[in-house]
């Protein structure tokens, strides 16, 4: 488990999971106002660079920054979210396309590819070609562990919601909420965003930025999922029936269905789930045990199944990263053909174009 630095507000939007890849992009998109910027290239051609260059620049200006990561490599940036000026720059290219429904009105196309020199990277082909495939393969196969430890991880929560009480979770989540967020006249908005990922350098989980945007952390400890995936989806509800703007975190493992974290930045608030695998260090927590609304007797018949479970969906897990490291040694092989076959001059006079657009020059 790694965990980042705390001074800036990181998140992802995308990120391999027992589905399949599951992005963001597309309701990031249609977040009010949004104007999206789409950056397309190939590997190794300044996309991420561009938009540390631009992430900085807005940073210097004490601009509220979103730092989106790429899953694949955490290392390097997906996306750079500007949420004061609603606008938006990401990398729209596999896994993660995006095109343009309203070419420059709701987007803006920014093209490397005039960058590359095509007569030289075709010298290439078959090396690049062969790169690209085996990168596949070895996402695919990483996707396959990921896939075997989420059904593991489910069947442990399902295991967990024949113990649970699921009225009294109810009753103490209007209690909670009638509490911590008072209503307002305002309307509910969302958006959504990972806080955690399966990456090549394991299960990753950006911590900093619930110290970023919330001073009060309400921390669920739940080791199995079925209580916290219910606190979540009804305190997600009341905060939107509240009036309240919130970042909504879904579960890496189980998009689809369970939530992780709530953040709500006008109340300095964060609603965290602590489990094995991204467990929440901070300090001054209100911490609430899930266990308070289970039946233990009855979760105890559970325990071998539940103890298997984890154990082997760690090491799936672990397996899931190690192949994930192999496809970006891979990616990174990858890129330096198309390094060699760039015209980075014409890179950073794009870059500097996109600066301007953002009113950052």
């Amino acid at each position: 488990m790694e965990t980042a630095r705390h001074d800036s507000i990181d998140f992802f939007l995308g990120a391999t999971t027992p589905a399949g890849f599951k992005g963001y992009f597309e309701p990031l998109r249609h977040e009010p106002g949004m104007q999206m910027y789409l950056i397309k290239s190939g590997p190794g051609c300044g996309k991420s660079t561009l938009m540390k260059r631009l992430a900085r620049a807005a940073e210097q200006r004490g601009e509220l920054t979103q730092r989106i990561h790429c899953a694949s490599d955490p290392d390097s940036l997906d996306g750079v979210i500007l949420p004061g000026q609603h606008r938006a720059i990401v990398d729209a290219t596999a896994p993660h396309v995006v095109e343009p429904d309203a070419p420059g009105a709701d987007e803006v196309v920014v093209s490397l590819y005039h960058t590359i020199d095509a007569e030289k990277l075709h010298q290439c082909t078959d090396e690049v070609k062969a790169l690209f495939a085996r990168n596949a393969l070895l996402r695919s196969r990483a996707a396959r562990y990921i896939a075997s430890a989420g059904s593991l991880l489910l069947d442990s929560r399902r295991a967990e919601a024949c113990s649970a009480n699921f009225d009294k979770v109810r009753r103490y989540v209007k209690r909670l909420c009638t509490r911590v967020m008072p209503r307002t006249e305002g309307i509910g908005s969302e958006e959504l965003r990972l806080l955690s990922a399966v990456t090549p350098k394991g299960e990753m989980f950006y911590q900093g930025t619930a110290q970023a945007l919330a001073d009060k952390f309400i921390v669920f400890r739940d080791d199995y999922g079925a209580v916290s995936r219910l606190l979540l989806e009804l305190i997600r509800a009341e905060a939107l029936t509240r009036g309240y703007h919130i970042i909504t975190c879904p579960c890496a493992m189980h998009p689809e269905d369970k939530i992780d974290h709530i953040l709500i930045p006008e109340l300095k608030l964060a609603f965290l789930t602590d489990n094995r695998w991204h467990p929440v260090h901070l300090p001054s927590v209100q911490a609430v045990r899930c266990t308070r609304f289970l039946d233990r007797e009855n979760l105890a018949a559970y325990r071998a199944r539940l103890r298997f479970n984890e154990r082997a969906a760690a090491e799936l897990l672990e397996q899931a990263s190690a192949l994930m490291a192999q496809a970006k040694s891979c990616h990174d092989e990858l890129e330096t053909y198309y390094r060699a076959a760039v015209d980075f001059g014409k890179v950073d006079e794009a870059a500097t174009e996109c600066m301007e657009m953002f009113g950052l020059k």
